[in-house]
């Protein structure tokens, strides 16, 4: 049903909040660690629902997925909902967004839960319901591209948090030697290249307490490396002389050092340059999320020539799972008209049978609407185990109909008849299958997000399934089931007409490897009766001789009662 939409699997609430904080990529660690402070600060003075808040800036111990200090992580744990001001957790997510970006204007804020982060970031790769993934090969294009990417699916309803993957704007210093000057002076291009190495950091050695090894760097004070000018006013150590001093170079006579706008991070996959863009979806499935989302890509954005696009994280999980279940549902079905088939013999009657699923899957859908409930992973398996039901229930009242007919009521009569007897059997199973999914529909407890969609398909299949049954299915029985016992009648009652065999053949015996010949009184016998046969039909037999024939000798056995009934007839 496309208007019900399609998720992966419902997001279950794990009751707290995981806030990813975005800033630009040429940001320090510490004044990184001052905005988050600030973040912390703000939440915690202005949403009593947030018991506790915890933040920690970059990740370098994951080799796959680094993370600088421009992102943080911060953790939010919430108080029991019945003591929130807010309805719902999405309004309290709402409310917190609203005033950090009032109060800090150029950070990126986006959302998710502890568990689910973690899960979507090494099962996809991004950390977000949606990864769209832009393939090329020219950074400072690719960023560009995606940036258009985000500015048309910002105005899809349903996207929230839109943002693409920062990969330029770090701040580098490039530093180009002058050879013909370092050549001309007599100094050591090497020396030259330890100055600029020590301004961030050169190893002199390494230390050792007990097994364990530490590197041992120097690098200049910060004073000294504060400013570009300082920098290029660094002294580099000149030829040794045979009198007077060492001569100390200026670093910018050997080296032209300017400030430049760099790559923060190059990624690749598929032996290509990567560049994501990620969204979050609220209030709205995924699917049609996702279809209007690539609607209007593909309207507003132009890819240069050999560049790919593709459409990752959640929505690629709802990808593979759909395309396992087009192979599962209808193997399935299958299965169970295979086995109804072998049941019953008859094509008519599985066919009767199978009608329970159709109307089934009708309630089942009709109840995900009234619900609200988007097609997921959890309804797909509810659906399956609901056609069980629902061909369990036919099955018993068609066996009991089936039964009457074979002792000889009419189809009509005995399918009224299996109705009203079947009555119970099949209210109580439909109404202990219901009662048994009511908790799991109604739930509100940890992990009821996945069990609500399963257990709300089969109740409401259950109900559609139970009065096709019992009102539908009596009435399709009298009208078919009558044409399918005709058939089984019929290849039924065709026995073979026995032969006699021929004067003197051998007869066959019951006893293998045994023959029978006909005795001369059988041989007699079997002359006999074609002659009074033709006897009887020759009209040129007087009567008296072929009633003298028939008479009864002395040994002969005593008439029948028929036969005397019959001659006692006027």
């Amino acid at each position: 049903a496309p208007f019900l939409g399609a998720e992966f699997i419902p997001r279950l609430d794990e009751g707290a909040i995981a806030m990813q904080i975005w800033r630009i990529p040429s940001i320090s660690l510490e004044e990184s660690n001052r905005v988050s402070l600030r973040v912390e600060k703000e939440i915690k003075d202005n949403f009593p629902e947030v018991k506790t808040i915890v933040s920690r800036t970059g990740r370098p111990e994951i080799a796959t997925d680094p993370m600088g200090v421009e992102i943080s992580d911060t953790y939010l744990i919430l108080e029991p909902p019945d003591t929130w001001r807010y309805g719902s957790k999405a309004e309290l997510l709402a409310a917190i967004d609203a005033r950090l970006k009032k109060r800090f204007p150029g950070v990126m804020f986006s959302y998710s839960q502890p568990i689910e982060l973690r899960v979507s970031e090494l099962i996809s790769g991004v950390r977000s319901d949606i990864g769209i993934k832009i393939y090329g090969d020219d950074i400072d294009r690719m960023k560009e591209v995606a940036d258009q990417v985000v500015s048309s699916i910002s105005g899809v309803k349903g996207i929230q948090e839109a943002k693409a993957e920062q990969t330029i704007g770090l701040p580098t210093l490039r530093v180009r030697l002058k050879r013909d000057a370092i050549a001309r002076l007599g100094i050591n291009a090497e020396d030259v290249l330890d100055v600029i190495e020590t301004i961030g950091g050169k190893r002199v050695g390494t230390v050792v307490e007990g097994e364990k090894r530490f590197h041992l760097q120097v690098r200049f004070d910060q004073d000294v490396r504060r400013t570009l000018d300082r920098i290029r006013d660094l002294r580099v150590s000149g030829p040794e002389r045979e009198t007077g001093p060492q001569t100390l170079v200026p670093l910018s006579q050997l080296a032209d050092l300017r400030l430049e706008t760099g790559p923060a991070q190059i990624s690749r996959e598929r032996i290509s340059r990567r560049i994501t863009v990620e969204a979050n979806v609220r209030g709205r499935d995924l699917a049609s999320t996702v279809a209007d989302a690539q609607a209007a890509v593909a309207r507003d954005v132009k890819l240069p020539p050999g560049w790919t696009i593709e459409w990752g994280g959640q929505f690629e999980n709802l990808q593979a799972a759909s395309e396992r279940l087009v192979l599962l549902v209808p193997l399935a079905l299958l299965l169970i008209f295979v086995l109804l088939y072998s049941t019953f013999g008859s094509l008519r009657l599985a066919t009767l049978i199978y009608l329970n699923v159709p109307l089934a899957v009708t309630g089942g859908i009709v109840i995900l609407a009234c619900r609200g409930f988007p097609f997921s992973i959890s309804a797909a398996v509810g659906f399956i185990a609901l056609f069980g039901i629902a061909v369990m229930n036919g099955v018993v009242l068609t066996a009991q109909a089936l039964q009457l007919s074979k002792e000889g009521a009419d189809p009509i009569d005995a399918a009224r008849e299996a109705a009203r007897t079947r009555l119970r059997p099949v209210l109580m199973t439909a109404v202990t299958d219901m009662i048994g999914f009511l908790p799991m529909a109604i739930a509100t407890s940890a992990g009821a997000e996945v069990q609500q969609p399963l257990a709300t398909v089969v109740i409401g299949g259950i109900v559609t399934s139970t009065l096709l049954t019992l009102l539908v299915l009596p009435a399709l029985y009298a009208r078919f089931g009558a044409q399918a016992i005709a058939q089984d009648n019929v290849s039924a009652e065709q026995p073979e007409l026995p032969t006699e065999p021929a004067q003197g053949e051998p007869v066959e015996s019951d006893q293998p490897g045994l023959e029978q010949t006909p005795s001369p009184a059988q041989e007699g016998q079997s002359q006999a009766r074609p002659t009074l046969q033709e006897g009887a039909l020759d009209p040129t037999v007087e009567p008296g001789s072929a009633a003298g024939a028939d008479e009864p000798s002395a040994d002969s056995a005593p008439p029948r009662d028929s036969d005397a009934t019959d001659s006692s007839t006027p």
